[in-house]
């Protein structure tokens, strides 16, 4: 069976073209030769791709012959040849260099009409695809798949993709406003005129570690530290945040953009939970006058369950010493649970007090002490942000960053830490933090089209929507 595959283009100006794109030979008495071939459809594609980018610009070049001013023609001097890498391939364009007229007054005395067309050689919906891509799997990873059923460039690979992330990153991060000591800019008169918000904001702001490219001073393997944020409202979506606080210089900035995007007012109630670090807390100081700041419930558990192992080692020497302080831990984690933080912090000096006051041979005593001291200090730092756990509970209020920690996991454990063996750069970490956070909440899309107006990158909820509208 001969399969003739002819394309027409007709460029609008009574004149069209209809040429010979692809002949195929199939029998029809094999399965595996029913239809097309991935390599057929692949080939098919470039095919297509490379002659309809060439009547495109050759339409384009065409209404640039003649001079704006005076409606001369232009005398051509040569041409250039400009690598359009799109998802089909990568496609010559045939640029022309045009003399400019006698009345322009620009500088040069030539230039290319397609080079303002081609103002970027890479496609907008390729660079969507390896940036969505790269942001979900490691930039090796996203190659392979790209290549297996796509007919992009031989020439692709990890380096490129990794490139083209930190182009569009940058170019988010470029359209940041500057970073502000608070964003509260209303009064309360202009705030009770405000319409009704929707409901509530929470937002949960927690750490984690990379490991980092360069080596200590002794040569050692270290990490720093990225912050990770999630922020969720009612009938509005989450929204994933990450940067890395040693390299960004807008982290307020950054907070506030995701909640403009959610429609978030300053009459608004929102939620703070923070782990009690001065690094993530200070990012929501200042936010809304409406801001509710607590401390995460889990962090406290976290350092009472920790100090509550080492009683259980005490046990085995000071039976009756450990189930004393046993006692007072128990009473600790009461008052916190239900904001009596006076008597959490007497409970917290006694407890220094006492163990101190123990004489034994117990291995961890050292470390019990001070890990007793450490904790007094972080309740007497954050006891303005310690409220009724106990109350909130009740009327089904957060009172934890488990969904942090799950979005932790999801953001830095996923791409950054667990399987993957790379070393990341400050640089590099932040970057890829902006275009993974939103290729997991589904923003990056969006991004795009915003830079594009003109692109359409139909999603899975969108093909299935058009899928029974078509049936």
């Amino acid at each position: 069976m001969k399969i003739e595959i002819r394309l027409r283009i007709d460029a609008g100006d009574g004149e069209a073209c209809d040429e010979e794109v692809l002949v195929l030979d199939k029998p029809h008495d094999r399965l595996e030769q029913i239809g097309l071939s991935l390599d057929e459809a692949k080939d098919l594609l470039g095919r297509v791709q490379e002659r309809i980018v060439g009547a495109q610009a050759g339409a384009y070049a065409a209404e640039h012959r003649h001079c704006g001013a005076c409606d001369a023609s232009l005398r051509r001097k040569g041409k250039t040849v400009i690598r359009f890498r799109t998802p089909f391939g990568d496609v010559p364009v045939a640029s022309p260099r045009l003399h400019r007229c006698a009345c322009d007054a620009a500088t040069t005395r030539t230039f290319s009409p397609l080079a303002d067309l081609f103002h970027e050689h890479v496609a907008p919906e390729m660079l969507y695809l390896e940036t969505k891509w790269a942001s979900l799997v490691s930039f090796g990873v996203t190659v392979d798949p790209l290549k297996d059923v796509l007919p992009v460039g031989a020439t692709l690979n990890a380096e490129t993709v990794r490139h083209h992330l930190h182009r569009v990153a940058a170019r988010a991060e470029a359209e940041l406003g500057e970073e502000q000591f608070t964003f509260i800019e209303s009064s309360p008169y202009q705030r009770a005129r405000l319409p009704l918000p929707e409901g509530p904001v929470v937002v949960g702001v927690d750490g984690g570690y990379v490991r980092a490219r360069e080596p200590d001073r002794e040569g050692r393997q270290t990490h720093f530290e990225v912050m990770i944020g999630k922020s969720m409202a009612e009938d509005r979506g989450d929204r994933y945040f990450g940067l890395v606080q040693s390299f960004d210089r807008k982290p307020k900035r950054r907070l506030h953009e995701v909640l403009r995007d959610q429609g978030f007012q300053m009459n608004q109630e929102i939620t703070f939970l923070t782990d009690g670090g001065d690094s993530v807390r200070n990012i929501a100081v200042d936010m809304s006058p409406c801001a509710d700041h607590v401390l995460d419930w889990f962090h406290i558990t976290m350092r009472l369950t920790v100090m509550g192992q080492y009683v259980k080692g005490l046990a085995h020497n000071r039976e009756a010493e450990a189930a004393e302080i046993e006692r007072t831990l128990k009473r600790i984690k009461g008052f916190l649970w239900n904001g009596n933080t006076r008597e959490a912090l007497i409970c917290a000096r006694d407890l220094e007090d006492d163990l101190d006051e123990i004489e034994t041979d117990y291995s961890g005593m050292k470390a019990f002490r001070k890990n007793a001291a450490e904790f007094h200090v972080y309740i007497t730092r954050n006891a303005h942000t310690i409220p009724n756990y106990a109350e909130r509970h009740r009327y089904g209020e957060r009172v934890s960053t488990a969904f942090v920690e799950s979005t932790v996991n999801t953001v830095v454990g996923k791409r950054f830490a667990k399987r993957q063996q790379m070393r990341w750069s400050k640089r590099g970490a932040h970057f890829m933090l902006q275009t993974r956070t939103r290729a997991l909440d589904g923003t990056l899309q969006g991004k795009f089209e915003q830079w594009y107006p003109g692109l359409a990158v139909a999603t899975s909820d969108q093909k299935l929507e058009a899928g029974p509208m078509a049936a």
